[in-house]
């Protein structure tokens, strides 16, 4: 059987419609996923809509997050969306994110002299949830850049935004309330992060074990062969779970397709993935 823990639709920073990803879940030959959108759970009754009956369906959410001193990731699985501190939580994330949209529609005007347009500024302000990926599509689209990253790199990196990320700790702890399973998602980095080596990891994951985390994301689109087999003997030595996912954003990221679980692509078997047995 085929899974894939970590997926992103256009409620968050990912290129699909709910229609259009349950397609290409359908296509990519799934069995069991779950869609942990950023810091929303708009999604999840969505594309309960939409559920062909021999798929199996997790709920989830990716939160940002600082826990102690480690800028991280918090995937929650199994979550009750109806939980009120997690939508509590969320709704303060709405506010810090919309502060965050503001400066940066302000910094592109000002140190970049890049004004959106009526059109560009109504379609940020009407997403659940926005990141710099949104700004980054406009600013490819408009042929200021070659892709995404870049774009970020060049354009929006250097805006002081404030801190718009949960505390790791409350957040854990909320997950939890919510029914859910806390996992830090790939825990030696993500997306064009330097990814950690093992002796800068442990302390980390000292700090996260002690913060309340019950699993590791350690099969993921981005991590080599040596990178996995660190991840999942460290979390067999510490009793966490095992999860995987590809962070798979459609075309908003380069070369992650559904059910990437790994560099070099190769199908990883679904009973490796002990949250899955936890969950369903």
């Amino acid at each position: 059987m085929k899974a894939d823990l970590h997926i992103h639709s256009n409620f968050s920073d990912g290129s699909d419609t709910i229609p259009e990803l349950i397609k290409n879940i359908q296509d990519a030959g799934i069995n069991i996923f779950a869609l942990t959108d950023h810091d929303t759970i708009e999604g999840l009754a969505e594309i309960e809509k939409y559920l062909p009956s021999n798929i199996q369906f997790i709920k989830g959410v990716e939160l940002t997050c600082k826990t102690k001193d480690i800028k991280c990731h918090i995937l929650g699985y199994n979550i009750n969306p109806e939980n009120k501190e997690l939508n509590d939580i969320i709704a303060q994330g709405k506010i810090l994110r919309r502060n965050k949209l503001e400066k940066r529609i302000a910094y592109l005007k000002e140190v970049w002299d890049i004004q959106l347009t009526k059109e560009e500024l109504d379609w940020l302000y009407s997403r659940p949830s926005v990141v710099k990926t949104h700004f980054a599509n406009i600013l490819v689209n408009r042929g200021l850049s070659d892709n995404n990253l870049d774009a970020m790199k060049k354009y929006l990196d250097g805006c002081k935004t404030g801190n718009s990320r949960f505390d790791g700790d409350e957040v854990i702890q909320i997950i939890k309330n919510a029914g859910g399973i806390p996992v830090w998602a790939h825990p030696l980095g993500g997306e064009g992060e330097k990814h950690l080596s093992k002796e800068e990891f442990l302390p980390k994951l000292k700090t996260m074990i002690e913060s309340g985390i019950k699993g590791l994301e350690c099969y993921y689109s981005r991590y080599n062969q040596e990178e996995i087999e660190l991840l999942v003997s460290c979390a067999k030595e510490n009793n966490l779970l095992i999860t995987g996912g590809s962070d798979y954003h459609g075309n908003n990221k380069k070369n992650i397709t559904l059910a990437k679980l790994n560099q070099d692509n190769k199908p990883i078997e679904s009973n490796k993935l002990t949250l899955i047995k936890s969950v369903l």
